[in-house]
């Protein structure tokens, strides 16, 4: 689907899994200072829609979830995974309720809407794809929705939610780095007219290279970037707002807790700040190298007005924080240099004390110690 404001003036279109709204409307830099004073409204209508209805719809998605949303209130926003039952994840979402629905934003609609009708089985739950109905619209704002106001999600990030727990190397940085967002959710018939009537009362609107270099810059994943078939949500420093460690069970939540208890995940994300001389940025996916080897690999990549070129990677834990890495680029070679997110020693902030010598032998996976040894990849 492609949104009606790519005929604005000076619209450019976004690319990979923002294509079909605008990567910036002539303007990259203002959009981006406009974004962090909390004056943007941003075209986020690639974003899919799936719903969930009937009386059992919150504690059969708290079953299959890592979060706990049996008690979520009307107007209450969370963010929860589906993984696999190895633990990798495979969707994630935000999710608001208004009391009749629940609402999952997710960049894999088709495929989680599948899922979660798969697994309905006997219970009163009815599952809509409702991506062709609904749009969504991204605000600098982090306030839920006022009464009469549209649904409304509300990100959490970064804070650590009720149950989560934290891999930030700096929590004291994360902490200065807040973006409020919310996505609110209009019919998309009358997308433009909303995006309008922001415009008119003195909002800007930002593309998605403005709310990209906003994101990279406050750590913050993205599914559609970040996450890849080896993806676990530790690597991302994710417990912090999607998953709850004290819940029931669900699938892969012995992998979650393997690793949080006794293990180490395998893989980091780090931020790069790059070098800006050769004005050539690396593409996603590009690797990341350590003296000739590939120790990684770029997520996301953007120019923030600020900090200049940066970008997300996944790297091998085991990567010298203090190392300076190189990424190619189409004009050759891009130092980089890291700034730590999830912390290099791979233990969360709540981490449980050692094992005693009793639990040795009793601990699983090939490699996971009871001194804590690393999950394989």
């Amino acid at each position: 689907m492609t949104s009606p404001l790519l005929d604005l003036h000076g619209a450019v279109a976004g690319l990979g899994p923002d294509a079909g709204v605008a990567w910036h409307y002539g303007d990259p830099t203002a959009e981006q200072r406009a974004l962090e004073e909390g004056r943007a409204v941003s075209d986020q209508s690639h974003l899919g829609v799936v719903t969930v209805t009937g009386p059992d719809r919150l504690t059969w998605l708290d079953s299959l979830c890592t979060q706990s949303v049996a008690g979520l209130a009307p107007g209450e926003s969370a963010e929860l995974m589906i993984l696999s039952p190895q633990g990798r994840v495979e969707h994630v979402a935000g999710l608001v309720d208004d009391g009749t629905t629940a609402w999952l934003l997710t960049e894999t609609p088709a495929a989680l809407a599948a899922f979660l009708d798969r697994m309905r089985f006997m219970l009163r739950v009815e599952v809509d794809d409702a991506s062709e109905e609904w749009a969504a619209i991204g605000e600098a704002v982090a306030r839920p929705a006022s009464d009469g106001e549209p649904v409304t999600w509300v990100d959490p990030w970064p804070g650590v939610t009720a149950g989560g727990t934290s891999y930030a190397a700096d929590p004291a940085a994360l902490s200065a780095t807040v973006r409020p967002w919310r996505i609110v959710l209009v019919p998309r018939a009358t997308l433009g007219d909303e995006i309008q009537a922001r415009v008119d009362a003195g909002w800007t609107l930002a593309g998605t290279w403005a709310t990209e270099a906003v994101r990279i810059a406050a750590h913050r994943p993205r599914a559609a970037r970040e996450v890849d078939d080896h993806s676990l949500p530790h690597e991302l420093d994710w417990l912090r707002t999607a998953v709850h460690l004290h819940k029931g069970c669900y699938r892969g939540q012995e992998t979650v807790a393997k690793v949080h208890n006794v293990g180490r995940p395998p893989r980091r994300l780090t931020m790069l700040h790059l070098d800006g001389s050769e004005h050539s940025l690396p593409a996603p996916g590009s690797p990341v190298l350590l003296g000739g080897a590939e120790v990684g690999r770029v997520t996301s990549v953007a120019r923030h007005h600020e900090l200049g070129p940066i970008a997300l990677a996944i790297l091998k834990r085991s990567v010298d924080p203090s190392s300076t890495l190189t990424v190619p680029t189409d004009g050759g070679p891009v130092a980089a240099a890291q700034e730590l997110i999830v912390n290099a020693d791979g233990f969360s902030e709540d981490r449980p004390p050692k094992p005693g010598p009793t639990m040795k032998g009793l601990l699983m996976g090939k490699g996971c110690a009871a001194d804590g040894g690393d999950l394989p990849a």
